[in-house]
């Protein structure tokens, strides 16, 4: 029987995480035996729960006891993860671990910056592969995101977007994708751009959370030198910064407005709206949050 019949044990880096959360329960609502790693060492009742630390390679080999797949969410705030992430393919290959799917992006090509690199590597180290490349989550305006803490403090979301146009997606698509490419043959070894139904701008992201919400958010419109001096001021290190401000000039020249079926084709089902998105999860408290920490930025 073939790895893609029956796995034996899926480590699932990052479990505690948006897309790690949800492909735990789908999993094990599948009978799938899951190691479930974070630096907290929790997880939900079904899992083997570990301690998982990306520059602690004293935690590798516990994870990987047993496992035969991984889900790899690269370490957060790092704009050079294949520093820590190469190393660790190589001890899960010698481990056992005979299929690696990564969550990259959109943006980031085989052998580009960062996640590409370790793209690029993961085809060459494991002969069953697959790299997630989703657009922007619709979870970005809910949780810690900075985007969604701006909308909670000031009633606003700050981009330089400009009129650039995003098909967001759900990160329960994400986790189905990843689902299936952890333990069916449909979506191996190749990389799948995953989008939602429909791009927006972030005037129309704006218009549709203040319609779900009932409080008026604005989009504001600033440089991308601003939107650096935001992420660095709210503690990202300066490369985070300039690379997630660099994004945003990328969807300002429109290299995210495009849809792409990966999402049914892989799952069976049409990935969820951004409008169902926040019908169901969306709201804001009427009184305001603390304020964040962070550059002020003005409108243009």
């Amino acid at each position: 029987m073939s790895l893609a019949d029956s796995p034996h044990r899926v480590l699932v880096i990052g479990a505690s995480g948006t897309t790690g959360s949800r492909l735990v329960q789908e999993l094990l609502a599948r009978g799938i035996a899951v190691t479930a790693g974070s630096r907290t060492a929790e997880g939900p009742e079904g899992a083997r729960s570990v301690r998982f630390e990306w520059y602690d390679s004293g935690t590798y080999d516990d994870a990987l006891a047993g496992a035969d797949c991984v889900y790899l969410i690269p370490p957060s705030r790092d704009a050079e993860p294949q520093a820590v992430m190469l190393p660790f393919l190589d001890r899960a290959r010698a481990r056992g671990v005979r299929r690696a799917v990564l969550l990259s992006s959109s943006v980031v090509p085989q052998g580009g910056p960062g996640p590409g690199l370790v793209h690029q590597a993961l085809a060459e180290t494991f002969a069953e592969w697959a790299v997630l490349r989703p657009s922007w989550m619709m979870q970005n305006v809910t949780g810690d995101h900075p985007h969604a803490q701006s909308i909670r403090a000031r009633r606003m979301l700050m981009t330089a977007t400009d009129d650039g146009r995003v098909a967001f997606v759900d990160a329960g698509d994400i986790a189905r994708v990843a689902r299936q490419a952890l333990i069916a043959p449909a979506a191996l070894n190749t990389d799948l751009i995953l989008t939602g139904p429909e791009t927006l701008s972030y005037d129309d992201v704006a218009h549709i959370l203040s319609a779900a919400s009932g409080q008026t958010i604005t989009h504001v419109k600033v440089t991308v030198a601003e939107m650096r001096a935001f992420y660095e001021a709210g503690g990202l290190p300066a490369a985070s910064a300039e690379f997630l401000a660099s994004l945003d000039q990328a969807i300002a020249s429109g290299i995210e407005n495009r849809t792409t079926d990966a999402v049914e084709q892989i799952t069976g089902a049409a990935p969820r709206s951004f409008r169902a998105f926040t019908a169901a999860e969306f709201s804001l408290s009427p009184a305001d949050a603390p304020t964040i920490s962070g550059a002020e930025l003005r409108p243009r």
